[in-house]
């Protein structure tokens, strides 16, 4: 598309809560391609502009309450991440007698073949995994925190129900994922192209809503507008407009015009992210898929693209056997990718905008197996980056004498997270999209 309608997608809005009257006149002062020689625009373009523009230079939220300039990043850890071995409570013999070999040294301790714990809280007696050297650093520069002990009553051990639990935000797993509704209850009714991103193989069901579905890519390469190339209609809005062309007489309810409409939303959205994502990262990022996902991201949050909720994933946490390497890996991927990130939002000057979220479906039980790993368990932490986060080590750390069943039980219910990012954070109804209240946990700081 045309760097005139680049230029003018940077004026958006996230929603529009205002007159649904979108006019011509509106179009031509932006200096929008979409603009056509007709007295007026067809409805369907009407229908697929609303939202996405409002008069420039405007900064004021189109609903209010709703900060339209903050941003939400979900890293899924995908798998069950060993909490246990992550954030290490070092200071209990009981981690230690319940896992003879593959428990982390307490800092000071440790061998050429397995590195001591980061020490973080001494008085507790908890340190991190000798590979979050990154993610310690931000949490020096309190920038970075993390909630302990996060779950949910009656935990469920099946990867696929208890991640669905997660993405619904309800343990009877609703059709419709928590961000979903979130889009669904501050959209007005109006799906919007690019309000939100998955990055990785498919479309997470926590960004599923009834109205709202995400743009979902795994490679900015190969994410390209093709449906032309399937039927010549559906170029039809792009070439029609540019050539000055009118489509009045194409019916805004039949089938073409919704054809249409999902074409030009998608031809929009795919020359709108390979465009950002071309640009060279003002910071070098290690290698790999967390990192380079992070890094297209990181580019379209440069590009001032329009996208609230942005989702990406790290997979292989299942560690039942042979854990000491494999997890030892995934928390150097973890750590430089999340720390590479931020320093790229703090040198493009948005680090105030964007809050970064990492979670896991469930924890591991506390005691190692036979085979050198860990099995399914429960209560985990969440991670959090953000200048506007509480810094440091949040909440208690399980128990590891007063279990369930070899299990430790949680703090801290996931959904209170939840509660807390939408309202603190998002501007937006909890109770509503949750389904139900829930105590804030106190993870924003007040503005």
């Amino acid at each position: 598309m045309g760097s005139e309608y680049l230029t003018a997608y940077r004026n958006t809005a996230m929603c529009d809560q205002t007159d649904r009257t979108f006019t011509r006149r509106l179009f031509l002062r932006q200096g929008l391609m979409l603009a056509s020689t007709a007295a007026t625009a067809p409805l369907f373009i009407q229908r697929s502009a609303l939202g996405m523009l409002r008069p420039l230079g405007s900064m004021l939220s189109s609903q209010p309450g709703v900060p339209e300039d903050r941003i939400l990043v979900v890293v899924q850890l995908g798998g069950g991440n060993d909490g246990l071995n992550t954030v290490i409570p070092y200071g209990s013999s009981g981690y230690y007698n319940a896992r003879p070999s593959i428990a982390i040294p307490a800092p000071g301790g440790g061998s050429g073949r397995q590195p001591a714990a980061l020490g973080l809280d001494d008085a507790r007696g908890i340190g991190l995994h000798p590979n979050l050297a990154g993610f310690k650093e931000l949490l020096d520069e309190g920038v970075a925190s993390i909630v302990q002990g996060v779950g949910y009553p009656n935990p469920n051990r099946s990867h696929f129900t208890s991640m669905d639990i997660w993405h619904t935000a309800d343990t009877s797993a609703r059709n419709y994922g928590w961000i979903g509704r979130y889009f669904d209850n501050t959209c007005n009714g109006i799906p919007l192209p690019e309000a939100g991103v998955a990055v990785g193989r498919s479309a997470p069901l926590a960004m599923q809503g009834a109205l709202q579905k995400p743009v979902t890519f795994e490679s900015a390469e190969l994410f390209r507008w093709l449906g032309e190339n399937l039927d010549r209609s559906l170029k039809t809005p792009y070439d029609e407009i540019n050539r000055g062309g009118t489509l009045e007489a194409v019916d805004p309810d039949s089938q073409l015009g919704f054809l249409m409409r999902t074409a030009l939303d998608a031809q929009v959205s795919s020359q709108r992210i390979r465009t950002a994502v071309a640009r060279t990262p003002l910071v070098r990022y290690p290698g790999g898929p967390l990192s380079r996902h992070l890094q297209i991201v990181a580019s379209m949050i440069r590009d001032e693209m329009i996208t609230r909720v942005y989702y990406v994933s790290l997979g292989g946490f299942d560690t039942h056997a042979n854990q000491q390497g494999r997890h030892a890996n995934l928390m150097q991927q973890f750590a430089g990718a999340i720390h590479a990130f931020y320093k790229d939002l703090k040198a493009q000057g948005n680090n105030g905008r964007v809050l970064t979220m990492a979670f896991s479906e469930f924890g591991r039980r506390v005691a190692q197996n036979a085979s050198g790993g860990t099995d399914h368990g429960t209560a985990a932490p969440m991670f959090f980056v953000g200048d506007m986060i509480r810094p440091g080590l949040l909440g208690e750390h399980p128990s590891l004498t007063d279990l369930d069943n070899g299990d430790l039980k949680f703090n801290v219910d996931f959904r209170s997270v939840y509660a807390a990012v939408l309202e603190d954070w998002m501007g937006a109804p909890a109770e509503k999209i949750l389904g139900r209240e829930f105590p804030k946990a106190s993870i924003v700081k007040a503005s």
